[in-house]
């Protein structure tokens, strides 16, 4: 490998995150830290320390992008990671996410900035993820908001860093025990985790070359691995995105739930709170039968739900727009293609300890169209009351 490789550590779990990043500079030759802290933007700036193994390199000011402190990051962070590659002799470049900065849009900032992100990872304590994904406090009650609009919260936050990474840097937590453990293994089967003070791989077991001949940790390796913007980006979409299956364990449990008839718009309004709270996380996307052609997208955690329109499902479409959506899209609808309803679908998926599978399961199937409801037709649906408008701000 040649020129500088970008690597993305975040996380609202503080400490594992700065483990992370001190094991990593230790562990590559010629890399460096660039972190910008936002904590100070209430006073007009943002403060960007650069460091390597010796310590403070250098630290200057960004000023805020209206009134923006991760607007100030995007504009400050790709200059200095191109000076930092043009002026040569650095290996890697770790960048440090404040707290509750998403490591996607950082992510795609950087390789739009046509640098090379050779890894993201969102550092855990799998002892906090569940008290993190219960959390339903506004970041700025607890004063991590990035902007005086963020309206995020802790939950919400710390659900997206974590699903977004390929890799989860562990931290070695002896208050961790199996549930917590399980958990985060259901909210993420996908992901590569990595322990953080594990010992370097020996070099017959490299899948990176190691700098000098030096032993890479399983760390410093997933770190150099490398990363695809668009394939993490899709694999959020709501209409393609890499839903965890079905699982049961150590008291963690995860309900996939996938029917092709339409919900009651009013029945499942009535019994959002219910549904919503079932669960420390649930996502997916879902069809309501009085908007028949949209696809939406649910994301809720700490009791608190997100419900957004994520554009049309692909059979509402006419066959010539089919050549504008990306191909991943086309393959996903593809897979769960039905005869009569093309990709329209609800495809739920929910993860908790103390799952009550049964009863959310028979609560979600009472908010389906009846029988009778259905054979009606499309037309009939699309009288139904609006009850997700508000919701929705139509």
């Amino acid at each position: 490998m040649s020129g500088l490789s970008v690597v993305i550590v975040g996380g609202l779990h503080a400490d594992a995150r700065k483990a992370a990043v001190e094991r990593l500079l230790a562990d590559v030759a010629d890399s460096v830290v660039l972190h910008h802290d936002l904590s100070t933007a209430a006073a007009g700036t943002v403060v960007r320390t650069i460091r390597d193994a010796t310590g403070i390199v250098s630290a200057g000011e960004a000023p805020l992008v209206n009134d923006c402190a991760c607007c100030a990051l995007r504009e400050d962070l790709v200059p200095e990671l191109i000076r930092i590659r043009d002026a040569g002799g650095t290996r890697m470049a770790v960048v440090e996410l404040w707290d509750s900065v998403e490591p996607k849009a950082m992510a795609e900032v950087v390789t739009a900035g046509g640098l090379r992100v050779t890894g993201v990872i969102t550092a855990v304590d799998p002892a906090l993820v569940l008290p993190y994904l219960g959390n339903g406090d506004d970041l700025a009650e607890g004063g991590l908001a990035a902007a005086a609009t963020d309206q995020r919260t802790v939950a919400d936050t710390f659900a997206r860093q974590l699903e977004y990474a390929p890799v989860l840097a562990i931290a070695d937590s002896p208050e961790a025990d199996d549930e917590d453990r399980e958990l985060l293994a259901q909210l993420h089967p996908t992901a590569r985790q990595v322990r953080i003070d594990a010992s370097p791989v020996p070099a017959d077991d490299l899948t990176v070359p190691a700098p000098r001949h030096r032993p890479l940790t399983p760390l410093a390796q997933a770190a150099l691995a490398g990363f695809d913007v668009e394939s993490a980006a899709a694999a959020q979409h709501p209409a393609c995105a890499l839903l965890p299956a079905e699982a049961d364990a150590h008291g963690v449990s995860t309900l996939v739930w996938h029917r092709r008839r339409p919900f009651h718009p009013e029945r499942l309004y009535e019994a959002l709170e219910d549904i919503t709270c079932a669960a420390a996380r649930s996502r997916g996307r879902f069809w309501l039968a009085d908007k028949p052609d949209v696809l939406l997208h649910w994301d809720a955690a700490g009791g608190a739900l997100c419900v957004e329109s994520a554009g049309p499902w692909l059979a509402s479409l006419p066959d010539a727009a089919w050549d504008m959506v990306p191909p991943v899209r086309r393959a996903a609808a593809a897979l769960d293609w039905h005869p009569e309803h093309g990709d329209c679908c609800q495809h739920l998926v929910f993860t908790s300890p103390g799952l009550d599978r049964d009863g959310l399961a028979e609560l979600l199937e009472s908010c389906l169209l009846t029988d009778a409801e259905y054979a009606a037709g499309r037309d009939a649906w699309k009288q139904l009351p609006p009850a997700f408008d508000t919701l929705l701000e139509v």
